[in-house]
């Protein structure tokens, strides 16, 4: 095999890859994002910043589809937020460390922000 095939190879998995990339754990979640809080204002200018704001939209995305996709097959879905709802950073990051330490490495962001929400947001029974 070529080097250019090869290289050709990669470059076409690559994107597969990423989809099915696993969210990140809570426990690296919160240590960038601790990190991130000790710089104060020079925060904004970290790589990690875009990265753990790009790791909720990606989960929050996820969980829209999923929770949408149950809707459209006549399931109930995991929760039932509002029309017009927030989150904050605040209460994510709150949320993710009342969660036991032992837990957090097991648990990606994906599964936090979603026990998060059905908390938050209960559908009627």
């Amino acid at each position: 095999m070529t080097p250019k095939l090869c290289l050709g190879l990669a470059l076409a998995v690559m994107p597969l890859a990423s989809a099915n990339a696993q969210s990140m754990p809570v426990s690296t979640f919160l240590a960038k994002a601790e990190a991130l809080q000790s710089k104060g204002p020079l925060a904004l200018m970290s790589s990690d910043l875009g990265l753990l704001k790009g790791e909720v939209a990606a989960s929050g995305k996820s969980l829209r589809e999923e929770r949408l996709g149950a809707i459209a097959v006549g399931r109930k879905p995991a929760y039932c937020p509002p029309e017009k709802s927030s989150l904050d950073s605040d209460e994510l990051i709150a949320a993710m460390r009342a969660m036991p330490p032992a837990e957090r490495p097991r648990t990606n962001v994906r599964s936090a922000l979603k026990a998060l929400m059905i908390r938050k947001y209960p559908c009627p029974a």
